[in-house]
């Protein structure tokens, strides 16, 4: 496609419930209203298919899971197709018996699917269990190339490392996306919540800044519930910024809605001409970045 013509992009920020069927019923009518209001890509956020059951560690859970292609994939499929729209689906894939993954994939205007990404960094924190539930990927970092443009796939914990927003920028990325499911622990928002909403959407604007691309963080609503806990207060904010850093459109902290922006990916040539990040890269002496931390000896080594 011509890199000046202007392209529409959507985020939808919605809540999930129980009703895995009712949520995936929502999200079609909300890709079909964005495909007809222009829409030329359009993503979901993290496991829109449940609650963020990742809360609490249960074996019974694994049943949420399904293969890729599959239900959610074949339903979204037909609507890309038909609307000619690139949209990305994010999965809880069941690869094999035992094997499972948290996974993205990238449905092509065609109705076909352009590429799968199997998220990278799997965390294990408090509420946020998801190694118990998830295989890291092995993927890799990609540029998945679309109808649209050339489309870098990340999935919520992967946005705190600089390193994936880099790789998928250098195989070509001009856009990243990164379908989330990420909140406040009730108790911690009133001391802690500003801070820690800011330093998330500070780390998407330098991923933006640092690779000249732009960034789309699309998240979830609501509170939802955890047995024996006070379960996890999502933030919405869903938000696309440009190749500066600069926010083009975002949601509220709290509603359901579609956020959409139009980009020129042009600007992505523009701004590396006049922040030319990408060239004046050392990587004669990067060697250290591969180690898991320097100390004594290994410094030297960069």
């Amino acid at each position: 496609m011509n890199p000046h013509t202007p392209l529409k992009i959507a985020l939808i920020q919605m809540a999930c419930g129980a009703d895995t069927g009712a949520n995936l019923a929502a999200a079609l009518t909300r890709v079909e209203d964005a495909a007809r209001r222009g829409a030329r890509v359009v993503c979901l956020p993290e496991l829109f298919r449940s609650p963020y059951f990742c809360q609490r560690e249960d074996p019974a859970l694994f049943e949420l899971a399904e293969p890729v292609p599959g239900p959610s994939t074949d339903a979204l499929s037909r609507v890309a197709g038909r609307h000619n729209v690139v949209i990305l689906v994010p999965v809880f894939e069941r690869r094999a018996a035992g094997i499972y993954h948290n996974s993205l994939a990238v449905l092509d205007g065609d109705g076909k699917m352009a590429g799968l990404y199997r998220k990278m960094h799997v965390p294990d924190d408090p509420a946020y269990y998801e190694k118990f539930y998830f295989t890291p990927g092995d993927t890799g970092f990609q540029a998945i190339q679309t109808r649209a443009g050339n489309i870098g796939a990340l999935i919520c914990w992967d946005q705190w490392y600089p390193e994936a927003a880099r790789l998928t920028a250098l195989q070509g990325a001009e856009m990243l996306f990164y379908p989330t499911a990420i909140g406040w622990h009730p108790s911690e928002k009133s001391r802690d919540g500003a801070t820690q909403r800011r330093a998330w959407q500070i780390m998407h604007h330098s991923h933006a800044i640092a690779n000249g691309v732009f960034v789309a963080a699309v998240n979830r609503v609501g509170h939802e519930p955890s047995a024996g806990g006070e379960g996890l207060e999502f933030w919405g904010s869903s938000f696309i910024c440009d190749p500066f850093g600069e926010v083009l459109a975002e949601a509220s902290v709290d509603k359901e809605e579609t956020v959409f922006a139009d980009v020129d990916l042009g600007r992505v040539e523009e701004v590396r001409r006049h922040w030319p990040f990408l060239r004046d890269r050392r990587v004669d002496a990067y060697g250290g970045i591969t180690r898991r931390f320097l100390d004594g000896g290994d410094r030297g080594a960069c």
